[in-house]
């Protein structure tokens, strides 16, 4: 990329830039993507809880509460249209302190004035026959059943692919250097060349107030907020079926347990208030916390079931609150900032706001006729076929068809040679041994790539035509292989 020409730069390929990419493509404009990873799915919509909220938790009257409470009903649809799983578990949350037992009747009403109504109180009975490992202490509960699970990561990689089918342009490892406004028009200079746009959208998470400082914006600061989480396998054969919440705090939701969409469980995450926006790794500290509080609403998790474990960055906005901006000195420059944990829910109402402020600025934006249509607004995406979701006979007949379907590379998750292929071939396609684990989950079982992570580097440096000692991890540096071993002793 060299000089490139678009009518829309956004910044950042996380759930908020490739929401707004999504919807974009919708209409006849040239929109590009520019982030600084290897990969779709920024820093936050990679790592969190993988909950579709319902916003009853939100603060009330707010950008926030309005863009969470009305994007939950869209993902019914959405999400049969990118074909990808989600699941309306419903969540329990839980009062085991007579503290929080009187917090529930404010709780209720802060849903009540955020348009959430379908929340109902459980005595103590009653949420032990919904959840029989609750703790015996339990006062009493709230059940809110539009509390969903998804799968994030391929949440933001099946918007990214139908925008790109659309016609939008992303680039990876492409990190912005400085942005100059000339009064008509902006220069956006990258690692990988200037882009010259009519409009530039700031969706850079962690970053974006990095990106408004480029031109001459500092009223705000972004810090990271750090979340470690566990993972447990799916033999420890938890009978949890729904989300299960402790009563929220000031600082965070709390620490909660959660089934995911592929089986196993998810545990945290913990709150920590940082300065280094790259520091996401996990601490002895947090992740005994995580154990000990859990416990209080689960007593028999067990720690001997954790398989990984894992932190993410949440950016934390100060001023807080969610900010979708325009500014008359600088016409044309959109910037969506302090869009927190919820991002991942609010992602499609946002998009939608975002179009809404590009009309404001009197920017056309005329459907294109072949990608919208009265049954679905975009194409209907096909994802890769999961070997390990199919019976024998489906198998044997896929293998017929496609005989790298007969080659298991990843044994924990039932990944065959066919899935990582396909992942490698698609638009935006994995680059790096992360990107197949998101698209496919190869490596994010129980042995945790020990089996595959022989196999699938092979499979990278055949696809991508590069030597095996040039596969990464997550991109930049990260090389899986140094040298052979008797050579590197």
């Amino acid at each position: 990329m060299n000089n490139n020409n678009t009518d829309v730069l956004i910044i950042g390929a996380g759930a908020i830039g490739m929401a707004v990419a999504y919807e974009l493509s919708r209409y006849e404009l040239s929109v590009t993507v520019v982030d600084r990873l290897n990969d779709v799915g920024g820093d936050a919509s990679r790592s969190n809880s993988a909950i579709i909220h319902t916003g009853f938790d939100a603060p009330p009257s707010t950008l926030e509460s309005s863009l969470v409470v009305h994007a939950n009903p869209m993902f019914d649809r959405l999400c049969r249209e990118l074909d990808i799983p989600f699941r309306r578990t419903g969540a329990v949350l839980v009062a085991v302190t007579e503290e929080e037992e009187e917090e529930i009747p404010e709780i209720l009403d802060k849903a009540h004035e955020n348009g959430v109504f379908d929340l109902y109180y459980l005595p103590a009975r009653k949420v032990r026959e919904m959840e029989p490992l609750i703790t015996p202490k339990v006062r009493c509960g709230l059940y809110i059943p539009r509390e969903s699970i998804i799968d994030p990561f391929l949440l933001v990689i099946a918007m990214a692919e139908i925008a790109v089918k659309n016609g939008v342009e992303f680039y990876r490892e492409c990190e912005v250097k400085n942005i100059v406004y000339n009064g008509r028009s902006f220069t956006t200079e990258t690692t990988k060349g200037k882009v010259k746009s009519k409009i530039v959208i700031n969706a850079a998470g962690l970053n974006t107030d990095k990106i408004s400082n480029f031109l001459g914006i500092d009223d705000f600061k972004v810090t990271p907020r750090r979340g470690q989480f566990h993972v447990i396998d799916r033999s420890a054969e938890l009978p949890i079926r729904h989300i299960i919440l402790p009563v929220p705090t000031k600082i965070s939701k709390g620490k909660l347990i959660t089934p995911t969409i592929h089986g196993n469980w998810l545990i945290g995450p913990t709150a920590e208030d940082l300065s280094d926006k790259s520091l996401s790794n996990t601490t002895r500290n947090g992740l005994d916390e995580i154990i000990s509080d859990v416990k209080k609403l689960i007593p028999a998790i067990d720690k001997n079931y954790v398989i990984t474990q894992y932190a993410g960055l949440r950016p934390v906005r100060e001023p807080g609150g969610y900010h979708i901006r325009t500014f008359k000195n600088i016409p044309g420059f959109i910037e969506l900032s302090g869009i927190r944990s919820t991002g991942i829910t609010s992602s499609p109402a946002v998009a939608v706001f975002t179009c809404r402020k590009l009309k404001e600025m009197g920017i056309p934006l005329k459907h294109r006729e072949a990608v919208c249509t009265v049954s679905t607004p975009l194409p209907i995406r096909k994802g890769i076929v999961m070997f390990r979701e199919l019976n024998n006979l489906e198998r044997a007949e896929l293998i017929e068809r496609d005989p790298l379907y007969g080659r298991i590379v990843c044994r924990c998750e039932t990944v065959t040679e066919s899935e990582v292929v396909q992942s490698i071939k698609r638009n935006p396609g994995a680059h790096d041994l992360d990107g197949i684990k998101r698209r496919v989950r190869a490596g994010l079982g129980r042995c945790q790539g020990g089996f595959c992570g022989m196999h699938i580097p092979k499979i990278l440096a055949r696809e991508l035509n590069i030597p095996l000692n040039r596969v990464t991890k997550k991109g930049g540096g990260s090389f899986f292989l140094n040298g052979e071993t008797k050579r590197f002793e």
